[in-house]
């Protein structure tokens, strides 16, 4: 494995962590309500990210740099993990609505924002 590679990659992943935390508490304190629209944030500008980045990294940049960006930072920045556990306290809360609302704004927001990337990307740069 390349030393350096590794380092490009944990780089990403300090800058995406740091990024995460900031962005998700900074969304969450300005809307203040009892759902996780913090981590929401971050998964859709993550997920924008990523298919600007997919895009961009396809057909150009030297292979490091895609890795501190895509694996590093994305994989820092977005928070399944997070989602995950948000989701399964507010099934253990018995809060049924909630979870089925955070489930489906998060794969369809998600999902739409990495498509919309990827069509500004084209549409810009094809």
């Amino acid at each position: 494995m390349n030393i350096s590679l590794l380092l490009y990659i944990g780089f990403g992943g300090f800058l995406g962590a740091i990024s995460r935390f900031l962005i998700a508490g900074f969304v969450q304190k300005q809307f203040s309500v009892l759902f996780p629209i913090g981590t929401l944030s971050v998964n859709i500008i993550g997920s924008f990210i990523i298919g600007f980045a997919f895009m961009f990294f396809q057909n150009v940049i030297e292979p490091q740099y895609k890795a501190l960006v895509m694996t590093g930072f994305l994989g820092a920045l977005t928070t399944f993990s997070t989602f995950s556990l948000e989701n399964v306290s507010m099934l253990q809360d018995g809060d049924y609505k909630r979870v089925i609302l955070n489930i489906f704004l998060n794969v369809t927001l998600t999902l739409g924002s990495t498509i919309s990337a990827i069509a500004i990307f084209k549409k810009l740069y094809i």
